[in-house]
């Protein structure tokens, strides 16, 4: 017999992403150009994908900090942290436990944003504490900044409406605590 549960089509579709522990990875290196090149490079030739890159200075000038995550499941993670820190310019890392640390990703959404439908366009963004930072005739440029989860969810709600264009930063992370 057949279950009287309703079964949403969402739920039957096979997941996108891969089983396993997400890494986010915190990499301080020297500021010297090619370093970001070979820390890729070094986890492209070892076969992972790395899913989101942010790279930026830190509080000193000579020091930059990579944060990239990558999906853990088809390698282990502790051999290609190994070779990194073999690597000349690689001053220090770190695989951030979600629990302890803070992680934000930056996005930018272009969306249509008819007459009709912007009260409900702005109604998403003070939901999801957004902020509107371009208006045109057509269309509304929207920053989002929080979790990957929220984004994903800011992404969904705006998508009916006709998203145009869309950039996402990639997270960026720092342990919580004094550490």
């Amino acid at each position: 017999m057949g279950s009287a549960d309703m079964v949403r089509l969402e739920d039957l579709q096979a997941s996108r992403t891969l089983s396993g522990r997400k890494h986010v990875l915190s990499i301080l290196v020297e500021n010297r150009p090619g370093v970001l090149a070979r820390v890729a490079g070094l986890f492209s030739r070892r076969g992972f994908n790395i899913d989101t890159l942010a790279v930026g200075p830190t509080e000193d000038p000579a020091i930059s900090r990579i944060t990239l995550t990558l999906d853990g499941a088809i390698h282990p993670i502790d051999q290609v942290t190994k070779q990194l820190h073999k690597l000349i310019n690689v001053l220090k890392i770190r695989d951030m436990e979600p629990d302890d640390s803070v992680a934000r990703e930056m996005a930018l959404f272009k969306v249509s944003a008819a007459v009709e439908n912007r009260a409900e366009i702005v109604q998403f963004a003070e939901i999801f504490r957004a902020k509107i930072v371009d208006v045109s005739r057509r269309a509304l440029i929207v920053e989002v900044t929080g979790s990957h989860d929220k984004i994903v969810a800011f992404e969904s709600m705006l998508r009916p409406h006709g998203l145009l264009e869309m950039v996402r930063t990639g997270e960026v992370a720092l342990a919580r605590g004094g550490d």
